[in-house]
């Protein structure tokens, strides 16, 4: 594998990012007990004393603004931090794939696939790799600034608090991005955390996991320092019969570190500023096809909580991708994507108005803007001398204005909110280059914005203390990304061409259902939805060999959504199930595909977790997932049969805040094909068992 681990240039890094905190830190740690020197804080007399007393309460969360009465208007799931901890991998893929209907572009984890395939998506609509969801931790979008993935081994698990999952289209900040859904992801606190926990465990391949977090109480503030590094040989995931000489283990290596501070810095108003640093390689089939990705973030957001609540923030990322391609028949170089190296940039401001008990009202506006560029060289399969130089990239850029409300009348809530989103693309080129540095094509795609309108509204009646019905309608809005518009890639022997031409996806949906609380500890719900997105960006098959993306005239689908929930005493069953209708539909270039079901999409999906915990300091759990069969690509042809793996973890006190830590993945060595194209198959993880130590969980 390529290393960048533990280089100087990224202690180098590291070390920068430390200090933006040393300059935070001594106001931090200044603010003792009683110690408010500003004087207009001081304690004012007579009629103003209980105002005085709101202000002298200075209480730090680390979150965002509450959440609105509108959420019970939508499809949400939540997942508690016992949960997210309880994963038999310890991957945060894993843990989202508790929800039904989370997907990734393909089913490897994020050990064994390719950085670039792990977009996400919600309720069937795949098509190509590119995330049609919207995650954000604290309220900072993640997604790669070129591709549009979503770096899985940046974001620890153990790090988290909270992740809410909202299917359907989005509005408010950054709604331009939630086509088909947000994943919220929220940080764990200091007292959540405790002074430090840390864990490290091996598995029976030699892979190791190992984490550590400090969460010291700063004054009337917190900080959580941070970091985890995760390597193993991997296995082989071409199957027996397919493996040749050059055919290699998934080899990974990673790190991610990261430091939060959170800290008042007024009556009602907290900052929160967060650096975080990842780097990860991978090898993926044969030797030499080896891939990175790496990145450094950084934001700064500013809560103010009473009368007038405000959320603002911003943020940067800088962040990079390799890939070597490997021929398939002669197992030499072929293609070698070196550098991508992307920035992306962006910031919301928020606001909630005093406008009435009855009402919440949203305003505000976001910006994102994305930066990058692709650096390759192309190889004969045959010599391996160098046949192609290639460069490409370009801007995309989203201005937002979004405005909505939420209205509680009694036991019925409604909600509706409208945006308009000032999209750009511009910058785009793509130019190949022969050996002897002769111009061979060239491509500077014209500059073009456009104002897209968006809304969702939706309604929730509570009828009885047990029962609450629920429906929305809403319309969303999707970039291209610029890995979509203008760089081209390469599977072999499948060449995927760019399309400096695509148009925006736009979806359109509906949706309604009920939760049902029948007895206490017992939830039920259910959703049925209706989403259609037009110009769908997906990769098209033109011949066996040769696709091009392209915008799709529509994909839609059509299902239910089912959550059970129960709680008895030492018992507690979480389960979803997600029952999908997709496929493409409409007139025009595509009539062939008329009908079909886009690529990497389920009819079928169900997943559920069975925990037990005898005594409050020891957990049992056992977790099952389900997907069913898919197509490798939109002509239907090749065939991932259905999966369904169980998993297991088992953590055991030995004392004090020490414990012993078992899991275990695909239990029963479950077949899982991640690809299949022409019969020729890479597969997912094999049975694998973990043994380890926690500390302070």
């Amino acid at each position: 594998m390529r290393k960048y681990i533990g280089s100087p240039a990224l202690f180098s890094l590291k070390l920068s990012c430390l200090l933006p905190f040393a300059v935070l830190a001594p106001p931090v740690l200044a603010q003792e007990q009683g110690d408010i020197p500003d004087e207009s804080l001081q304690r004012p007399s007579n009629q103003a004393e209980n105002q005085a007393d709101d202000l002298y309460e200075i209480i730090v969360t680390g979150q965002g603004l509450p959440e609105t009465p509108a959420a019970p208007a939508y499809s949400v799931r939540d997942l508690e931090r016992e949960q997210i901890v309880g994963s038999p991998s310890g991957r945060l893929e894993d843990v989202l794939a508790s929800v039904a209907g989370f997907q990734q572009f393909r089913r490897s984890d994020s050990r064994s696939s390719n950085p670039s395939a792990q977009g996400v998506t919600l309720r069937a609509l795949g098509g190509n790799a590119t995330s049609r969801a919207l995650v954000l931790l604290d309220g900072v979008p993640v997604a790669d600034p070129f591709f549009g993935y979503i770096p899985f081994t940046a974001i620890a698990p153990e790090r988290l608090g909270q992740v809410r999952v909202t299917r359907g289209g989005g509005a408010g900040p950054f709604g331009a991005g939630a086509l088909a859904g947000t994943i919220e992801l929220t940080s764990a606190d200091a007292a959540t955390l405790g002074p430090v926990n840390a864990a490290a465990l091996v598995n029976d391949r030699g892979g190791t996991e190992a984490s550590i977090n400090f969460a010291p109480e700063l004054g009337r503030g917190f900080a959580v320092v941070g970091g985890r590094y995760d390597r193993g040989p991997g296995f082989f995931t071409t199957p027996s019969d397919q493996r040749a000489a050059a055919s290699a283990r998934s080899e990974f290596e990673s790190y991610s570190g990261q430091i939060r501070a959170v800290a008042p810095v007024g009556a009602g108003i907290e900052l929160q500023a967060r650096v975080l640093a990842f780097a990860d390689d991978r090898t993926l089939r044969f030797e030499g096809a080896d891939s990175s990705s790496s990145g450094q973030d950084a934001s700064l957001r500013l809560v103010r909580r009473g009368d007038w609540q405000v959320d603002a923030l911003a943020y940067v990322q800088a962040r990079n991708f390799s890939n070597v391609v490997i021929s398939s028949t002669r197992f030499t170089r072929v293609l070698d994507q070196r550098n991508t190296p992307s920035t992306g940039l962006g910031g919301k401001i928020e606001i909630r108005p005093p406008v009435g008990s009855d009402h919440v009202l949203r305003a505000g506006a976001d910006y994102r803007r994305a930066k990058g560029e692709l650096q390759e060289e192309a190889y004969s399969a045959f010599s391996g001398n160098l046949t192609e130089r290639r460069r490409a990239g370009g801007t995309n850029s989203d201005v937002g204005l979004f405005l909505e409300d939420d209205w509680t009348l009694g036991r019925l809530v409604v909600t509706g909110g409208l945006r308009a989103d000032y999209t750009r693309i511009a910058d785009g080129f793509f130019i190949a280059r022969d050996a002897s540095g002769e111009t061979v094509t060239k491509l500077n795609a014209p500059n073009r914005s456009d104002w897209t309108f968006t809304w969702r509204g939706g309604a929730a009646w509570q009828t009885s203390d047990t029962l609450r019905l629920r429906a929305a309608f809403y319309r969303g809005l999707r970039l291209p990304t610029l890995n979509e518009l203008y760089r081209p890639f390469v599977v072999f022997p499948v060449v995927t061409q760019a399309n400096a031409a695509l148009r925006n996806e736009i979806l359109e949906g509906y949706e309604a259902g009920f939760d049902l609380t029948p007895a206490p500890g017992v939830e039920l719900s259910l959703t049925a939805f209706d989403n259609r997105v037009e110009d769908a960006i997906a990769n098209v098959t033109l011949t066996p060999l040769l696709r091009e993306r392209q915008n799709l005239p529509a994909i839609a689908a059509r299902g239910l959504e089912i959550g059970a929930a129960l709680s008895r005493g030492q018992f507690a069953l979480d389960a979803t199930l997600a029952l999908t209708d997709a496929e493409v539909e409409g007139r025009g270039p595509s009539l062939e595909l008329d009908g079909n079901r886009p690529p990497q999409t389920p009819s079928f999906a169900a997943a559920a977790n069975l925990a037990w915990k005898p005594r409050p300091d020891w957990l049992l759990s056992a977790t099952l997932r389900h997907v069913g069969k898919q197509f490798e690509s939109d002509v239907e042809t090749d065939r991932l049969p259905a999966a369904t793996t169980i998993g297991a973890l088992a953590q055991l006190p030995l004392g004090g805040k020490l414990s012993l830590v078992l899991r275990g993945e695909n239990l029963t060595g479950e077949t899982i094909v991640t690809r299949n194209s022409g019969g020729s198959v890479d597969l997912g993880a094999p049975r694998t068992l973990w043994a380890g130590l926690r500390f302070g969980y």
